[in-house]
């Protein structure tokens, strides 16, 4: 099988003592491509600086809900992300890559981005200011967005319908009902992002993921979180994509090696990667 995880963090400290045989764990079962979603400009040297170091990594740019609040500086981080893929995606610097200016050669998508209401409601106002400008930057690139939703269903397919026909992507680590993923369908352009969640006994994936199309999913494991059954608990990582691939197929009452072709080639799709 051929799979992408087309969402991790391994640039994260988490990894910095076995990145290595974590790669080498995820390339044995079939692991080709790892997608790697921004945070915000704290995290955004390692991401790049991984993403340089091998060709299977690809890079996002975006500034994630939980770091925009009542400080005023999230919207210069905000400047930055649109600086950054104005650099490596709109030909606005002819810097080395590798530089200040011009980290990678270019970005895949934007995010993560998104609605966070889990810990506090407070900011809604300033995450909704930084998600929209960041889905017209997607818009105005033609890039994909992933998006991170916590707690803001609604206020987040609000906001998307609103940009019907010109924002597409992934909605990632999706984890609600049937009846929530019928109001994405809608949308058009979004697939969900399936992780982990996918195999806890009380989640309500249990029931959607029958009626969620194949090529309406793509595979993800959020590492180091969010880690599938029988891992939950521990530190997730990309190899265990292989238990949400086969979690998907008992759902669907198909083949992993049918989950594994959908997904991979939907992954391919959204983000423009060329067949290996």
């Amino acid at each position: 099988m051929k799979l992408i995880d087309t969402h991790a963090h391994i640039y994260g400290p988490e990894f910095d003592e076995d990145r290595a045989e974590v790669f080498a764990r995820a390339e044995e079962v079939g692991v080709e491509t790892f997608v790697f979603p921004a945070i915000d400009h704290e995290t955004y040297a390692a991401q790049f600086a991984l993403t340089r170091e091998r060709t299977d990594c690809i890079s996002l740019i975006g500034l994630h809900p939980t770091s925009v609040n009542d400080n005023p500086e999230w919207r210069a981080h905000l400047a930055e992300v649109e600086r950054l893929l104005h650099n490596c995606n709109g030909g606005g610097s002819e810097a080395p890559i590798g530089s200040a200016e011009r980290p990678v050669e270019r970005f895949y998508g934007v995010g993560e981005v998104g609605l966070d209401l889990y810990w506090s409601s407070d900011f809604l106002e300033e995450q909704t200011e930084a998600l929209r400008c960041q889905v017209e930057l997607a818009i105005r690139y033609d890039l994909p967005l992933v998006i991170h939703t916590r707690s803001a269903w609604d206020q987040m397919l609000t906001l998307l319908e609103e940009y019907k026909g010109r924002a597409r992507g992934i909605l990632h680590a999706f984890g609600e009902s049937s009846g929530v993923y019928e109001r994405i369908e809608r949308l058009g352009g979004f697939a969900v992002g399936i992780g982990g969640v996918s195999t806890y006994k009380k989640s309500p994936l249990l029931e959607s993921i029958p009626a969620i199309p194949l090529e309406k999913m793509v595979l993800e494991t959020d590492s180091p979180y969010l880690s599938p059954v029988p891992f939950r608990g521990k530190r997730n990582e990309p190899k265990n994509l292989v238990y949400i691939c086969e979690q998907i197929a008992r759902l669907k009452g198909c083949s992993p090696e049918e989950v594994a072709e959908a997904t991979t080639r939907n992954a391919r799709a959204i983000f423009g990667l060329t067949t290996n």
